[in-house]
């Protein structure tokens, strides 16, 4: 791919700016909770009123159908901005949406896609369970087909911004007779139904995203199948290409504007036994210096991913790379401020609340397929290594 100069590109970069500089929300963000639903639903609607609503998708399904260079720029201005994550609306934008749009019906499209853009609707993911993660072609919550109904029994689990999420993509298994990864099937199923039991979970940093769902033979009507019974994980490997590769390029990109905060605060903080900046410290200036020319790295994979973007309508499982590369990076880097710094870097209502950061920081090595299994999928589907021997 060769990045060359574009006055056009020039000029959408200044309106991206420019834009966000007048919109992106002064106030601050709620940690957790339905306020934090409410917020991010807002700050989308904000977005769609402002015509910037799902940059990515196509104009036909209401998105602003940006080419992947106009979406690079778009999410380098947004992180730029210091705009608000995704967060409980990751799975609707970066997940679902896509989704539908590749996989789903005329009438699901018609259906499921406006609600997102306009925030009103959010979605959260039932794919994992707690002996089904990684190795998601091992889950069991069951699918059976009632009438015009699936009857979904069974339990999910770290199910993300489950609490207050209108909808959510499950993955269940309608026919336990299939080889693991068939008779499974892809379904929309919306979150008020009887029987469907919300649980929190609180996580190691404090922070309660997650959430256990139970299952007591919810009755969800067959019309909300995306794709046909029983051949639902082709439609998930669809989502999961989406969550692996461009979906995390915001985060990315705020990961190197993390790590140059990082540089700041070294350079602004005195090293008490020497009198001197923490930055004048060769050792730390090394790691710095390190650090920085990782997310350099990171930012080349991110480049590489976009313009095969240019070429695939579904993203291949080369997005597991710079996925890989930024879930172990991103530890290194938060883990750098608590060496750095020390005790004085474990105030978690400081200025950086690196305690926080770092904590938050395992979750990108394990959701949506852990570093082990990333590695698998880049040896067997990228390099096309033989598979080896498999535990049964």
């Amino acid at each position: 791919m060769r990045l060359i100069e574009d006055p056009k590109l020039d000029q959408f970069r200044a309106e991206c700016r420019d834009w966000l500089q007048d919109n992106v929300p002064k106030g601050p963000r709620p940690a957790e909770g339905l306020a934090l639903r409410e917020y991010d639903l807002a700050w989308q609607r904000t977005q769609y009123d402002g015509g910037w609503a799902g940059v990515s998708w196509p104009e036909e399904f209401g998105g602003r159908g940006l080419s992947v260079l106009e979406q690079l720029i778009w999410h380098e201005e947004y992180a730029r901005a210091g705009a608000p994550p995704s967060a409980s609306m990751f799975v609707a934008l970066s997940h679902a949406g896509p989704t539908i749009i590749v996989q789903g019906s005329d009438q699901q499209k018609r259906t499921y896609l406006p609600p997102i853009l306009k925030g009103e609707e959010n979605w959260c993911q039932g794919f994992s369970e707690p002996g089904a993660g990684s190795d998601l072609a091992s889950l069991k919550t069951r699918g059976v087909v009632d009438g015009d109904h699936l009857v979904v029994t069974g339990t999910k689990i770290w199910t993300s911004y489950a609490e207050g999420a209108n909808r959510q993509e499950l993955l269940v298994r309608t026919n336990p007779d299939e080889p693991r990864h068939r008779g499974l099937t892809w379904i929309v199923c919306d979150m008020d139904l009887p029987g469907i039991d919300i649980r929190p979970i609180t996580a190691m940093s404090g922070v309660t995203h997650f959430a256990q769902v139970f299952y007591d033979e919810v009755r969800i009507p067959l019309a909300n199948v995306v794709g046909e019974i029983n051949k639902g994980w082709n439609i998930a490997m669809t989502t999961l290409g989406f969550e692996r590769g461009t979906g995390t390029i915001a985060h990315q990109i705020e990961l190197a504007n993390g790590v140059e905060r990082l540089i700041e605060a070294a350079r602004g903080t005195v090293d008490p036994l020497t009198n001197r900046s923490m930055i004048d410290d060769e050792a730390i200036a090394a790691k710095l210096a390190g650090l920085r020319a990782e997310v350099m790295a990171l930012r080349s994979l991110t480049v590489a991913s976009v313009s095969r973007g240019m070429r695939e309508e579904v993203p291949g499982a080369e997005g597991n790379i710079p996925a890989l590369y930024f879930g172990e990076l991103t530890r290194r880097v938060n883990g750098a401020a608590l060496e750095i710094f020390g005790s004085s870097a474990l105030v978690r209502d400081g200025a950086h609340n690196w305690p926080l950061h770092y904590l938050e920081s395992f979750k990108w090595a394990i959701g949506g397929g852990t570093s082990e299994i990333r590695r698998n999928v880049i040896g067997e589907r990228v390099l096309q290594l033989p598979r080896g021997p498999r535990a049964i």
